[in-house]
């Protein structure tokens, strides 16, 4: 009997398209085991949903259960993904250009609890004594637990002039520490505070990273350069209490004082979500040392212009260690006015940390003096006095900012030749004896 020999090539072509077609089969199957079960959860859905509208002892809306399954939904991903109605909607995009109302706090959802990322420069809440990791408790008399954050955002916002009450847990004090506030018209100058220091140095303030806040950065420090014949001779970036704000504007203000290199890097898991920004030589300010202030409300955005400025050994960052919230959130317009606010991303710094899972260390720690309760009552009631827009200065009772200023006045090199001030300084700076505690407040 003939048997025709099959050429090696066929066989191998032949087996090759047998398993891409097994492959196929297989990946056919779990495809449709996926959309069976998605339709059946579905399925489910919709008869709960017919249940409640028969049944319920109140009648409901299908609107208004429809939302609440989509809040659901999205609440369940994690704490800064979630759904904004028309109204939300509007909030946040008038939140960005910096007036709203409420009572000036950034907030985020840390063990299943809210918790206070820190209160904006200025705001009642600042001026109350709100601070950074307290945790509420109860919004006047409901209690915060399994609140989503939307909610509580909610329930903290209202008509200017009326009132509210936090309970707050705070570390290393027993029982809830209760805060009543005003509620007002929140105005958030993003860049405050830009003066000289000893007739030389630029000290300089950004509270948030809205749409403006690199322009009026450049106004700022452009001023003080006139004022400085020659131009100033160093420069404190403060970035404490900064929540955050807009990457672009990060990623600007980062832009300014860095000629080259990558700035972020922004990982998803679609490719539009995978982006690297760098720094260009056009724009970027004259090379002078430079210190950035960070601490435990320093958050997002401020770290990505920490910890670039700390990669590039363009700057010593002093204080205490960041927040550490380093996710992207898209917001996605939905056509009814609504929107998705998303977690799509998270941040990495040039040396590929991840800012969500290692905050900001600062090259030199150096902590605020905890005062006890009648000196934080004394403290509170001094800055009630003044002014929401009043510059707060007092280099007698921020030892962090003190030491920025010593910091600048120890450097004494040709930054052109040595590479930037913290390759020169930073491991001698390191070692230097911490700033003295300040003088406690006043009787």
């Amino acid at each position: 009997m003939f048997v025709r020999k099959r050429s090696p090539k066929l066989l191998f072509a032949f087996s090759v398209a047998t398993v891409a077609c097994g492959f196929l089969y297989l990946t056919g199957q779990r495809v449709a085991a996926a959309a069976k079960d998605t339709y059946e959860s579905l399925e489910t859905f919709a008869s709960i949903m017919a249940i409640v509208q028969k049944s319920y002892v109140d009648e409901v809306p299908s609107e208004a259960l429809i939302q609440g399954a989509i809040k659901g939904m999205v609440g369940s991903l994690d704490p800064h993904s979630s759904y904004l109605t028309p109204d939300g909607y509007k909030e946040l995009q008038i939140e960005t250009t910096g007036e709203f109302g409420g009572l000036g706090i950034e907030l985020t959802v840390r063990d299943n609890i809210l918790t206070i990322v820190t209160p904006i420069d200025g705001t009642p809440a600042f001026r109350g004594g709100v601070k950074p990791g307290d945790q509420i408790i109860k919004i006047d008399d409901d209690l915060t637990m399994d609140m989503g954050l939307q909610e509580a955002v909610d329930k903290m916002r209202g008509k200017p002039g009326s009132r509210v009450k936090l309970s707050l847990r705070r570390e290393g004090v027993q029982g809830l520490v209760d805060i009543e506030l005003t509620r007002e018209v929140i105005h958030v100058k993003s860049v405050r505070g830009g003066r000289l220091v000893d007739k030389r140095f630029a000290y300089v303030r950004l509270t948030s990273f809205q749409e403006a806040s690199g322009d009026e950065l450049v106004q700022v420090l452009d001023k003080l350069d006139k004022e400085k014949h020659g131009g100033v001779d160093g420069i404190v970036l403060d970035l404490r209490f900064n929540p955050g704000g807009l990457l672009t504007q990060a990623v600007s203000i980062s832009d300014l004082f860095l000629d080259a290199g990558l700035i972020v890097r922004t990982d998803g898991r679609i490719e539009s979500q995978v982006h690297k920004f760098f720094a260009q030589a056009e724009g970027t300010r004259r090379v002078v040392p430079m210190v950035v202030l960070v601490n435990e409300g320093s958050a997002s955005a401020s770290e990505i212009v920490a910890g670039a400025l700390q990669d590039h050994h363009r700057a010593i960052v002093v204080g205490t260690r960041s927040f550490g919230k380093g996710s992207v959130q898209t917001i996605l317009p939905l056509p009814d006015d609504s929107a998705l606010r998303l977690t799509t991303a998270r941040y990495y710094t040039p040396s590929g940390r991840s800012i969500q899972s290692t905050p900001i260390q600062p090259d030199v720690v150096v902590e605020m003096p905890k005062l006890d309760a009648k000196q934080t009552a004394e403290a509170i009631a001094e800055a009630e006095k003044r002014s929401p827009h009043e510059d707060y200065f007092d280099l007698a009772r921020d030892p962090q900012l003190a030491k920025s200023f010593e910091l600048l006045r120890s450097w004494d090199g040709d930054i052109q030749k040595i590479g930037g001030v913290a390759g020169f300084h930073l491991e001698r700076l390191a070692k230097a004896e911490p700033a003295k505690a300040p003088a406690k407040p006043r009787k």
